[in-house]
């Protein structure tokens, strides 16, 4: 949990000073075009969605009231952070009592609120754990992926998807039909004569 907490504290302290490190790149805002260009290949686009969503995981904790280390961090806090970040959501999620409920493409504007995607929050909870267990966290002690962050997540999509009107069932894979059986040719029978 140290090192979790290192890298954490090196996440703000590189925020606070336009420095960013993570996963042996960095990359600050002072350097000269070409050398952001030439960090920016050596991590991938995944890894720098991992660091931003870290580093704003990182800035919620440090203004919470009071303040929050990452070794005190639950589930629960885990939830306010996703509860958190629906004011930034731009999808509409519609109340059971808009006339819209149900409807993928409401035909006119409705008061209904703008939350996150489901999608979003899914991913952004499974790039957060992963970033967890990269730098030391166990993963029975990863506060992102606690039972009540499932249970939340699994809620907000079976929300959505009655409010939206929209199946978020795996797709199946469609396998290919299977090729028609060749016909071997005739064999004379054993006893036959040609």
């Amino acid at each position: 949990m140290d090192s979790i907490q290192q890298f954490m504290d090196t996440c703000n302290s590189d925020l606070n000073n336009n420095n960013i490190s993570f996963g042996g790149a960095s990359a600050s805002s002072s350097t000269s075009p070409a050398s952001s260009t030439a960090t920016a290949a050596t991590s991938s686009r995944y890894e720098n969605q991992k660091r931003r969503d870290w580093n704003t995981f990182g800035q919620y904790l440090k203004n919470h009231r009071p303040p929050l280390s990452l070794s005190r961090c639950s589930g629960a806090h885990v939830l306010e952070f996703l509860r958190y970040l629906d004011q930034f959501g731009k999808t509409k999620v519609h109340t059971p009592i808009c006339p819209f409920y149900g409807h993928p493409n409401p035909p006119a504007p409705c008061p209904c609120p703008l939350k996150q995607a489901w999608g979003s929050l899914d991913a952004l909870i499974g790039r957060l754990r992963a970033v967890f267990e990269e730098n030391g966290g166990k993963p029975e002690t990863n506060p992102f992926g606690a039972r009540a962050v499932r249970l939340y997540l699994r809620e907000v999509r079976d929300l959505q998807s009655k409010a939206r009107g929209v199946s978020y069932e795996k797709k199946k894979r469609k396998r290919p039909p299977p090729p028609p059986p060749q016909q071997s040719p005739m064999l004379p029978h054993p006893g036959a004569t040609q």
